[in-house]
């Protein structure tokens, strides 16, 4: 078998890759080592700027595939016959730490999913949770800052990660799955995937339904302690997920819905768009419609899983958002992110492209042309115009008008009032006793680095979701105390 030539980027041979160029034996380089100079010049721009969230991630390709039509609800192609199937993309990660953290942290697992769609790419882009911390996009730069690494020391501070809670009791939810035994999951293959916002489907008659996709794991929900994870190599979630693919042991998980229609939503007794807020299963059973399987493991880390940019502005016709305020920002800051962080072409990433025909008049820019030359043709690159061969719109597929409030008015309404704290309760109740007292342990640990102010703030906040809650959070601080 004859092998390839070894070449420098301009395509010519390299003659030998042992030695530089030097005058004489001992003596310094010359200026005409220009192998030894492209590999450092490339070796210094090898890395990209890291997410600024999730940056610690793993990922692998797979398959969805439709077991019921949701022919009735949507008129996305890929949620229209049973049997048929969809190449996906899923990314799990860590969080609020960088890239220098481990997988084995106290922390929200993340959950991106992209559906290679026969109309474009589908991004689910959610959590391993069905709730986040805040309800308003204003307030996720602040809290991301109080979950980094403190900006004096570059350490780990819990008490800042406090602070910002108990300023906000819209996370208490969040904070006692966080804080519960569903804190550090076992591995990525033992953790449900969830949507997390409301999003929405529309169909061929112009009717909106709004849903939450779940991912169930069919390899069952496993999660370690903090003693356990202590044991655990830094890079052992993502070992076991490489591993299990690389044996033939595919990870899948049941996809579900449910759905509520607009009638529904107007009505509810919740806000259905509160990121802090689940849809009570009794009120809105869940509805199977496919499975889930990964079943192939990424080529090159850097190329696929550090580079995939993820958005939830990345729909197809068929899908839409939603007034959910979180949502909404995140419609533009994911977008941007990824060509502040990647390049304004990055969408020409194979990992990136859509697995269809694209046609839009975006020209030039970094890298334009990279990977996918069709997205940069010599046609028009205005409209409208006269040309034969440019691309046209398609509104027969266009989403129905998104409703709004009746006489609504623009301004800044306070929600702080709402009810945060009954579904944390529910939750805290379905836990047994020897589960709630872990759950204060480790609420504890972190809280007792807090100030008195902030500590007196969180125990309020833990009464007012179940008053056992509050004995044992004190019970376990007096006992660091």
């Amino acid at each position: 078998m004859t092998k390839p030539v070894y070449t420098l980027q301009n395509g010519a041979p390299v003659t030998q890759d042992e030695i530089s160029t030097t005058a004489g034996r001992r003596g310094p380089l010359t200026f005409d080592n220009i192998h030894l100079f492209e590999k450092l010049a490339h070796f210094n721009r090898e890395r990209i700027p890291e997410r600024v969230v999730h940056a610690r991630g793993s990922a692998a390709h797979g398959t969805f595939t439709l077991t019921q039509s949701l022919s009735d609800l949507s008129i996305a192609d890929f949620l229209q016959q049973e049997g048929q199937q969809t190449q996906v993309f899923l990314r799990f990660s860590t969080v609020a730490g960088g890239q220098d953290s481990a997988d084995y942290v106290r922390d929200v697992r993340g959950f991106a999913l992209r559906f290679y769609t026969q109309q474009g790419n589908y991004d689910i882009v959610g959590n391993n949770t069905p709730v986040f911390f805040i309800r308003d996009p204003l307030k996720f730069p602040d809290f991301i800052h109080s979950q980094k690494k403190d900006p004096r020391t570059n350490l780990p501070n819990p008490a800042h990660h406090f602070e910002f809670w108990a300023h906000h009791p819209q996370s208490l939810h969040q904070v006692t799955i966080l804080m519960s035994d569903r804190g550090i999951p076992k591995s990525y293959r033992h953790l449900n995937g969830y949507g997390s916002h409301t999003l929405s489907l529309y169909n061929a008659k112009g009717e909106r339904v709004w849903v939450k996709w779940h991912f169930k794991t069919n390899q069952g929900i496993a999660n370690l302690s903090g003693e356990e994870a202590a044991r655990q190599a830094p890079f052992a979630a993502q070992q076991d997920l490489v591993s299990s693919i690389d044996n033939g042991d595919f990870p899948s998980w049941t996809v579900k819905i449910q759905v509520m229609s607009e009638a529904e939503a107007r009505q509810y007794r919740i806000n259905p768009f509160d990121l802090t807020k689940v849809w009570p299963h009794q009120d809105f059973p869940l509805r199977t419609i496919g499975t889930l399987e990964l079943n192939r493991n990424v080529d090159n880390y850097f190329a696929e899983t550090e580079q995939v940019t993820f958005s939830p502005s990345n729909l197809v016709p068929g899908t839409g958002v939603s007034p959910d305020k979180v949502l909404q920002g995140r419609l533009f800051a994911y977008a941007d992110a990824h060509r502040y962080r990647v390049g304004t072409n990055h969408n020409q990433l194979p990992v990136n492209s859509p697995r269809c025909p694209v046609n839009h008049l975006q020209r030039d820019g970094a890298m334009a042309g990279m990977g996918c030359p069709v997205h940069q043709g010599a046609g028009v690159n205005f409209s409208p115009n006269h040309r034969g061969d440019a691309p046209v719109a398609a509104p027969a597929l266009a989403e129905p008008p998104m409703p709004l409030e009746s006489d609504a008015w623009l301004g800044q309404f306070d929600d702080q009032d709402s009810d945060n704290f009954s579904q944390a309760g529910d939750l805290f109740r379905l836990f047994d006793d020897a589960h709630k007292n872990r759950l204060a342990a480790n609420i504890a640990g972190g809280l007792s680095q807090a100030s008195p102010d902030v500590q007196a703030l969180m125990l309020a906040q833990f009464e007012k979701a179940d008053p056992d809650y509050r004995a044992r959070v004190e019970a376990a601080l007096a006992k660091l105390a």
